[in-house]
């Protein structure tokens, strides 16, 4: 209630609500992750890629953008050992739980990091980067997608989970998650970008224009593709 008070505040006099004041966040992200995600990771998301299975099992280097308490790279890592994974994530109580579950399994291969991707930059290139449902509540998308596109092997691929939406209202009338979607940016994504000093686009920026900031970036094999368990995202697989 506080926070909704916050948001509503916001509207009045500007400004944002930052990651912590929302409480149980992480925790809820942590088990919608787990049902359209992780679930459906290696039968489903990771074929979009041809040829990516074969070189997890091979081994290579993977980073997670915004991986929040990493499930997805946990399941990555134990069904892939000879691979090595990085998740980076923004706030410090889903490290904290990603460290701990890796310890737990006993996983030797998967590193965390606490780190703003607005500022930080990776030393090293990776083949093979995820964000899932990350970019649109970054403050400054393109400077994150910029960083990506830096740290991406020439050879390597960007997959990009976002949000299935237009940025025109008119085009989302009759979309399914439509009302929820723009309540959760409104209540969210867009305060949290705000609070740190950003853009604000939200959830629903469209794929227009996460299309466009790819271009822009300087991906110039972009792909968009739709799974038909997930009536909510869609999936750019993209590479440079």
């Amino acid at each position: 209630m506080i926070m909704e008070k916050q948001v509503i505040q916001c509207f009045k006099e500007g400004g944002g609500v930052p990651y912590s004041n929302y409480e149980r966040f992480h925790e809820v992200m942590s088990e919608d992750s787990g049902q359209t995600i992780v679930t459906n990771l290696i039968n489903h998301i990771l074929p979009l890629i041809p040829g990516i299975v074969g070189r997890l099992e091979n081994g290579i280097s993977v980073l997670d953008v915004g991986c929040g308490s990493g499930k997805a790279i946990l399941e990555l890592a134990e069904k892939f050992p000879n691979s090595l994974f990085l998740g980076i994530d923004l706030c410090e109580e889903p490290i904290q739980k990603a460290l701990e579950t890796a310890k737990e399994k006993g996983l030797k291969n998967t590193f965390f990091q606490k780190a703003d991707l607005s500022k930080f930059k990776p030393n090293v290139q990776f083949d093979l980067i995820l964000a899932f449902d990350a970019i649109h509540d970054q403050p400054f998308p393109k400077i994150v997608l910029e960083t990506i596109y830096q740290c991406l092997k020439d050879d390597g691929v960007f997959l990009m989970q976002d949000i299935d939406a237009s940025k025109n209202v008119v085009n989302n009338l009759n979309h399914p998650f439509g009302r929820l979607l723009y309540a959760v940016s409104t209540m969210h994504c867009t305060p949290v970008s705000i609070a740190q000093g950003g853009l604000g686009l939200g959830a629903m920026w469209g794929t227009e224009t996460a299309m466009t900031m790819l271009q822009e970036t300087g991906f110039t094999n972009i792909q968009e593709n739709r799974l038909s368990h997930d009536m909510m995202n869609c999936y750019f697989v993209v590479s440079k």
